[in-house]
């Protein structure tokens, strides 16, 4: 067979044919829909869209991937043991804090950015960002904070999964156009700073250093043993990126890990792995710890890496569904992945403590509860509660969106004495409940389940239905 515009030279022609067709078509699509839409944004999806093209198969090759050495995961204690000196505040004053939104809320059926939702006491993610720290503060959202500057991100084009050409037909972001864009994942920090003007306006001002960690995440605080670690190296030998680590247990098994890849420590997260090797990558063995996503990166390392044009990042190909049924993919990357770019990278095995997400109404109503005490915008395990280990809660569908839940808690139960609670169906809480051991609550389809102002639920199944109606 002979294909038009294709030598002799057979399938690999062909196929630099098709991707260079591709392209071409990718470009003129794109010019189409510039107009508000900044050219630089475009620019970076376009070099995202190119590289895709240019994958062929894994991005692993699951031979080569080695344990790190010892020495490029240090235990934290290690970090800690050293003094720490007078001079600190000075250490401070070349940090930058940045937050990453992350998202929508979607998954807990907001429509605004995450850190905008209540935590504790009114407080949002974002105010006890704010309580907990005196350097300066940037948020990777889309709305300001009355004290944090917004870094924007760029939005990107969602990609017909067949065609491979957007679905966008403007540049607009209502009606049809409502989900056809996607901000294309926290691995774009360092474009958005550098292309900003943000790099060289810190870098002048003297930072030198950015702690980069998502906002959900309410263990991640400023270290300051850490933050000691990297401005004390010598010159020569000073790590230009330190990604907290810690220990996986078994709800942690989807989680990204370090490993020795072509003598660079690496990320690798579950989407790279080879099918045959889930379960071995799922392995809390073989695979001992998992990437917080608490990262401590040097401004002079972006700026560098990012004049070579020698930030390397893996591809994430998300698919998606739209409401109207249509099979998308977006192009996004990981902040975490650039770690093999740069020198003397270095992972440390931090607490547990540090790494305490709130992705679902479950784990927001385990830091709303009595379980953490509230200080300086930090949250820690209360000194009342026995054993340091978190309980395993899980709300049932009636609870998924914010909202809902907020109105099935008249306050939030006593949760000290805690082991396992699991709630199921259409259940309300009344005030001042006390929940131990554990506790497991079913409301059968049709049913609903009152749990009385007051009531002490040690150790029991409760299902059925119980109605507490007012008079």
């Amino acid at each position: 067979v002979r294909v038009k515009g294709v030598p002799n030279g057979g399938m690999a022609q062909f196929q630099e044919v098709m991707r260079q067709q591709l392209e071409t078509s990718m470009h003129a699509e794109l010019e189409k829909l510039l107009d508000t839409v900044s050219r630089k944004d475009f620019d970076g999806f376009k070099k995202l869209f190119h590289r895709f093209l240019q994958v062929k198969g894994p991005s692993v090759d699951w031979p080569k991937i080695h344990r790190p050495p010892e020495d490029s995961i240090q235990p934290y204690d290690k970090i800690a043991a050293r003094p720490l000196p007078d001079s600190l505040a000075d250490s401070l004053n070349k940090l930058v804090v940045v937050k990453l939104n992350g998202g929508l809320g979607t998954s807990m059926g907001c429509k605004g950015p995450k850190s905008l939702i209540s935590v504790r006491n009114e407080n949002t993610f974002l105010d006890l960002t704010v309580q907990q720290i005196e350097v300066p503060v940037l948020n990777m959202l889309l709305e300001c904070h009355k004290q944090v500057p917004p870094v924007l991100c760029p939005r990107y084009p969602r990609i017909n999964k067949e065609s491979l050409l957007p679905v966008a037909t403007d540049i607009g972001m209502t009606g049809e156009n409502a989900d056809v864009w996607y901000p294309p994942g926290h691995g774009d920090i360092y474009a958005s700073f550098y292309n900003s003007g943000l790099l060289d306006q810190l870098i002048t001002e003297g930072k030198e250093y950015i702690f980069v960690s998502n906002i959900d995440n309410l263990g991640a605080t400023v270290d300051l043993n850490i933050l000691h670690h990297l401005v004390s190296q010598p010159n020569g030998k000073r790590c230009e990126f330190i990604m907290e680590v810690t220990d996986k247990t078994r709800a942690d098994v989807k989680g990204g890990t370090l490993i020795q890849y072509d003598n660079k420590l690496r990320l690798l997260e579950i989407a790279q792995v080879p099918k045959a090797h889930v379960d071995e990558f799922k392995s809390v063995t073989k695979f001992k710890i998992f990437n917080t996503n608490n990262l401590w990166i040097s401004l002079g390392a972006i700026k560098r890496l990012q004049e070579q044009n020698a930030m390397d990042m893996e591809i994430i190909v998300n698919p998606k569904t739209l409401d109207g049924g249509q099979n998308v993919i977006q192009l996004e990357t990981a902040v975490g992945a650039a770690i093999k770019s740069f020198d003397n990278a270095l992972g440390i095995n931090v607490p547990r403590s540090r790494f305490l997400p709130v992705k679902t109404v479950s784990d927001l109503l385990l830091v709303m509860s009595n379980l953490y005490s509230l200080e300086a915008g930090s949250l820690t395990m209360s000194q009342k509660r026995e054993f340091p280990t978190t309980p395993h809660v899980k709300l049932g569908s009636s609870f998924t969106k914010v909202q809902e839940y907020q109105t099935r808690f008249e306050s939030i139960p006593d949760m000290l004495e805690l082991d396992h609670l699991t709630v199921s169906g259409d259940v309300t809480f009344g005030k001042q409940v006390s929940l131990k051991g554990t506790v497991i609550i079913i409301a059968n389809h049709g049913d609903r389940i009152d749990i009385p102002a007051g009531t002490i639920l040690e150790n029991k199944i409760v299902s059925g239905n119980l109605r507490i109606l007012d008079h």
